[in-house]
């Protein structure tokens, strides 16, 4: 049987602010500091600016959501501090504390537009016994939420609708297994997270209480105001489950680990991931896939939460890889972990797989390490932390537009050159550059100058004839050969020709570069 926590955050969107920002408002032009003015939040809409959310100073000068903010100002002679509604700023802070909250639980829910968007609900069937019951869990979680300035209130009941109006519109509390319609049946309709211009309807009826609601008939009630009404009673009394849509409810791979001793080294905390993915391991393995994306959750003693994500190029159940890679990104890190008086609890959730293919392995066996250069690319994005870019094959037979550079991102599969019946040079020049004193009488080069050092050449390959692109208009076309010289150095030069169509008038071919020559445009290993 479920048993759903709800969690209300009054004015969330000032918590929010004061946690973030220290209530300095930007707006505040009364030449006072805006610490000591009542804070609110106010949303532009088509009739003007309208109240939000407003702090404890605000209410006690009679304030409320919903009120216009020009009406407030001209009725108070009390200049307020005013922020712009930001509900962007204000999921993602939410999200940030459902995260933390999964350490009561993995069902996790954050409230939707029918609840606000100011709380969460958290599923503690079968974890609230670790808290010493659910009496405890909900001290515990009330303690840490105050401590962090969390204003909050919270029940508990067997269905996430009782939850939540008990919470929102009543006093809180847990609520018995069975007991939701006595639980409920003083609290108003709207409690039932239908619109107010429906239970406006409801009150003008007679049915102003929840209780008064539950006992009327029901097929008029339908015919009236719909099915919505109908299920969202039956979801409060827990006569209609109502499932969470918990937030990473996809994660099936996840494992975690209690540390009576909070660890802060950063030996501990690899030792530990490794441990958690070598637990994790066998069952991708089982369901033949591996880890792309991994997230790396440190709750502190105190409450606070760091988060590490890593992203792999490839798709690996390596512990050993992970270590390495989460070693690199705490040395980059450093002092910025703030490790506190250390972390008691270490989660490792896989948020992103992706099908691991068999291979062949040696007789020694393949640590998988993640050598190549996958490995590398990941070795260094964590290192550095900056983006890398990778070369990707282009649709063109001309050299250097045929790879361009591109950033490399972590669902990327390593591009691998395409074949090719002729070789291409290990390092390609940008343009190619003027070989001079050339000797080539009618064939491949004999002898020619290039960075101020002549080459006598010993051996050519060749020649390979590309043409420019047609579509592109005019452009010479080049015969290239492979060639050494004497010092073993190989080379990639090439002859070119001028464009098949007209040159360019005389005024014009005075001031460009000669399309007619040799030139370097490579160096191979």
């Amino acid at each position: 049987m479920p048993r759903i926590v709800s969690v209300w955050l009054e004015h969330w969107p000032v918590t929010r602010l004061k946690r973030a920002a220290g209530a300095r408002a930007p707006d505040s032009r009364d030449g006072e500091s805006s610490d000591a003015l009542p804070l609110v939040v106010a949303s532009g809409e088509a009739t003007g600016l309208r109240l939000v959310a407003v702090d404890v100073r605000a209410r006690a000068l009679g304030l409320c959501p919903g009120e216009p903010l020009a009406r407030a100002r001209a009725r108070l002679s009390t200049p307020l501090a005013v922020h712009p509604f930001d509900p962007e700023a204000d999921a993602a802070a939410l999200e940030r504390l459902c995260l933390w909250a999964k350490r009561y639980g993995p069902g996790v829910a954050a409230f939707g537009a029918a609840e606000g968007r100011d709380g969460l609900f958290l599923d503690i069937a079968g974890s609230s016994h670790l808290f010493g019951g659910e009496a405890g869990l909900v001290a515990d979680l009330a303690r840490r939420l105050a401590a962090n300035g969390l204003p909050a209130r919270i029940a508990v009941a067997g269905s996430p609708g009782c939850a939540f109006a008990l919470a929102r519109h009543g006093a809180g509390g847990l609520v018995a297994p069975g007991g939701e319609a006595e639980a409920l049946s003083g609290l108003p309709t709207i409690a039932l997270r239908i619109e107010a211009a429906m239970a406006a309807d409801l009150g003008r009826l007679g049915l102003r209480r929840i209780g008064d609601l539950a006992e009327a008939p029901r097929a008029p009630l339908a015919r009236r105001f719909g099915e919505t009404l109908i299920r969202r009673l039956d979801q409060a009394l827990g006569h209609r489950p109502e499932p969470l849509v918990a937030l990473d409810e996809a994660l099936v791979f996840s494992a975690a680990r209690g540390f009576l001793d909070p660890i802060g080294h950063q030996a501990a905390i690899v030792a530990t991931t490794k441990r958690l993915l070598a637990e994790i391991a066998p069952r991708l393995e089982a369901a033949g896939l591996g880890a792309r994306g991994l997230r790396l959750t440190l709750h502190r003693i105190d409450g606070v939460v760091r988060t590490l994500a890593l992203g792999l190029s490839e798709p690996t159940r390596c512990p050993v890889q992970v270590g390495r890679l989460l070693d690199l990104r705490l040395d980059r890190l450093g002092p910025a972990l703030d490790a506190g008086f250390g972390f008691e609890t270490v989660r490792l959730d896989i948020v992103r797989t992706a099908p691991i293919a068999h291979r062949q392995v040696t007789l020694a066996g393949d640590d998988g390490t993640g050598a190549g250069a996958s490995g590398l690319a990941d070795a260094l994005r964590q290192r550095l932390g900056r983006g890398l870019l990778r070369l990707t094959p282009h649709q063109s037979h001309v050299p250097e537009r045929a790879e361009t550079a591109e950033p490399w991102r972590v669902n990327d599969v390593v591009a691998r050159r395409p074949v090719r019946g002729r070789p291409r040079p290990l390092v390609l020049l940008t343009r190619g550059e003027t070989a001079e004193d050339m000797l080539a009488p009618d064939g491949p080069p004999q002898l020619f100058r290039w960075r101020r050092r002549l080459h006598r050449i010993t051996h050519a390959d060749g020649p390979e004839r590309i043409a420019g692109e047609w579509w592109s208009g005019p452009a010479p076309t080049r015969d290239y050969y492979v060639v050494e010289d004497e010092a073993g150095r190989r080379l990639w030069v090439y002859r070119q020709d001028p464009p098949p169509a007209e040159s360019p008038p005389p005024e014009r071919a005075a001031r460009v570069a000669p399309v007619i020559g040799w030139f370097v445009h490579g160096m191979f290993a």
